[in-house]
């Protein structure tokens, strides 16, 4: 936990700042716009020149027109050929980049304050882009969320915004990526209110928005409106489609935890195999890689190709089952290997052939009342995602925006909500905390989450001498000057505890010439008692309160705590508390940690 001093209440530049954080969205929601249409493009281009075609999984087995003679082998090479460009980039240059991307920015918002360096943009946008160009079965979404949020951050460091609004900024970024890239602003919004930011609030919500809309607005004027995915019509028609929706969704739970620990027990894996420099790790990971690609060409890049043909009807049911084990051992080796790409679109992938399978299958048991087996794909499209990421709005709203079927709609919640809850009862970690728990870090667990338990009165000191209900102002300010603190406590009539008088209230006061009573000026706030933890002490100065006042045992206020005791505490703790990362402790079972070896992940 990062905690930022205030001095008083905010001041007029502060207060002007913030009201300017929605002129901000705005502004991050067009660079991200424009850098999701730029992302796009340096995959497409990158492909073309890979492949010879700007979807080589949409042409499975094609030659390259560059090399007519090696016929569909000139794929081995592909992967090899990327990793050697991006390989050397991220390990130079941003070794944060590998991966997708987005547990580093839910990192970045829970542990560093929204801080993402600058360099991540260009970095990230080079190497996934070379990544999936080059033949990685990963996807563009974990990318723009990083390069979106990493634009975020750079514009609210260059203008020394405080964290919070670092925090929004970089929400927004994330946001925008979403929303441009996917011509999708609601899943935008709730992928940086769900996973992002992970708390609600009005404000975030409304410059999140904002960020969204623009981004879109840019998006679809560069790339056209048209849905995601275009499908013909689908809808349900049949109750029967309700408890086989239920069904595939506890299905999709159980599948999605098999998919994050399949993706990273390959990366534990490739962690312990691999004996030679990082930055050659993507070149030669890329061979295997390639030979995948050459047995299953439809794994090549994102899919979403493929994906729309399993939607349309296009495959049995055996080979959706192919595609289904092809891509989750595509995906998790591009990962393991150190690719840059997200797992968000393989989930997609997943789920649509899980559904598609899923729906042919009640077909052939019970003709006509299961309905289009389409359907079944984009229920379990969500139903994977929302079972993965454990964010159950998103995954609806997101399969919903890409394909345009509200019709369905009630299937997409009902089994979105049981992959939630099944996943969620065999593990903790989704698809993409699961790369953080690897590291020891649990985003879920406060960092400072000891201290903040301890009692409250451990950290109180005497506090400053009060001022009566009655007294004068000029003479507050002069005992206020005198004592050196940042507010005063003021008694009521009664000569008991009424609250904390300010600076900056008692200067405004004084400026207005009127008269006032102390008692109007002050702060009233409840004292907490001796017992109460500290983590309520730490919210109220978080949220701006200049001390609080502590209850001692026999009922009288006589010590408070302060930003500066609170900073003394978490200094000593530290000290006596090194960070239990930093020890020489054996790894959790089945993770293995190497010196100076960044693990790549999702």
């Amino acid at each position: 936990m990062r905690i930022v001093p205030t001095l008083g209440r905010t001041s007029r530049s502060a207060a002007a700042l913030s009201r300017s954080v929605p002129v901000l969205a705005v502004v991050v929601g067009v660079a991200t716009g424009l850098g999701a249409v730029v992302f796009r493009s340096m995959i497409e281009l990158f492909t073309t020149a890979a492949t010879g075609v700007a979807d080589y999984a949409a042409h499975p087995g094609a030659a390259h027109p560059w090399f007519p003679a090696l016929g569909p082998f000139f794929v081995v090479a592909a992967p090899v050929a990327a990793g050697l460009l991006y390989g050397p980039l991220v390990h130079r240059f941003a070794p944060e980049t590998r991966g997708g991307g987005v547990p580093e920015v839910m990192l970045a918002v829970a542990r560093h304050g929204g801080r993402i360096r600058p360099r991540v943009v260009v970095v990230k946008a080079l190497a996934s882009s070379l990544c999936i160009g080059g033949g990685g079965s990963v996807g563009r979404d974990g990318p723009i969320v990083h390069i979106g949020a990493a634009m975020g951050s750079t514009l609210a460091q260059w203008l020394r915004l405080d964290e919070r609004r670092m925090r929004l900024l970089v929400a927004c970024g994330a946001a925008g990526g979403v929303a441009a890239t996917f011509n999708a602003p609601l899943a935008g919004v709730f992928f940086a209110m769900e996973l992002v930011l992970r708390r609600w609030a009005t404000e975030a919500f409304g410059v999140v928005v904002l960020s969204s809309v623009t981004a879109s607005v840019v998006g679809r004027g560069l790339l056209g409106d048209d849905p995601f995915l275009t499908l013909d019509a689908i809808s349900v028609d049949s109750l029967a489609a309700y408890p086989l929706s239920a069904v595939l969704g506890v299905v999709a739970g159980v599948f999605a935890v098999g998919f994050t620990r399949t993706v990273y027990g390959v990366e534990t894996l490739c962690d312990r195999l691999w004996r030679g420099p990082e930055w050659l790790r993507p070149a030669v990971g890329g061979l295997p890689l390639g030979l995948l690609l050459l047995a299953l060409p439809q794994m090549y890049g994102v899919g979403y190709s493929v994906l729309g043909a399993a939607v349309g009807g296009g495959y049995g049911i055996a080979f959706l089952m192919v595609l289904l084990v092809g891509k989750v051992l595509a995906t998790s080796l591009t990962i393991g290997i150190g690719g840059s790409g997200g797992v968000f679109a393989p989930t997609l992938f997943c789920g649509a052939m899980l559904g598609a399978a899923v729906g042919q299958g009640a077909g052939l048991l019970a003709p006509g009342a299961a309905g289009s087996p389409g359907a079944y794909a984009l229920v379990g499209m969500a139903a994977v995602f929302g079972g993965g990421a454990r964010a159950p709005i998103t995954a609806v709203v997101v399969v919903f925006e890409l394909t345009g079927e509200y019709s369905l709609i009630l299937p997409l919640m009902l089994a979105v909500v049981l992959a939630s809850a099944v996943s969620g009862a065999i593990t903790r970690e989704t698809v993409y905390t699961a790369k953080l728990l690897r590291r020891g870090i649990d985003i879920d667990e406060p960092a400072d989450s000891t201290l903040r338990r301890r009692p409250v009165g451990s950290f109180a000191v005497p506090i400053a001498p009060p001022v009566a209900a009655g007294t004068d102002l000029r003479d507050v300010a002069a005992a206020l000057v005198t004592s050196g603190q940042p507010c005063l406590p003021v008694l009521d009539r009664d000569g008991r505890h009424a609250g904390l008088l300010d600076a900056s209230t008692l200067m405004n006061a004084l400026a207005a010439a009127e008269p006032a009573d102390v008692l109007d000026l002050v702060e009233r706030g409840e004292p907490l008692e001796e017992g109460a933890p500290v983590g309520e002490a730490l919210r109220r100065l978080e949220d701006g309160a200049p001390a609080v006042a502590v209850v001692d045992a026999d009922g009288s206020v006589t010590r408070w705590v302060r930003e500066r005791d609170v900073l003394a505490a978490l200094s000593t703790h530290q000290e006596a508390e090194p960070d239990p990362r930093a020890r020489a402790e054996p790894p959790p079972s089945g993770v293995t940690r190497r010196a100076g070896r960044p693990s790549a992940g999702t």
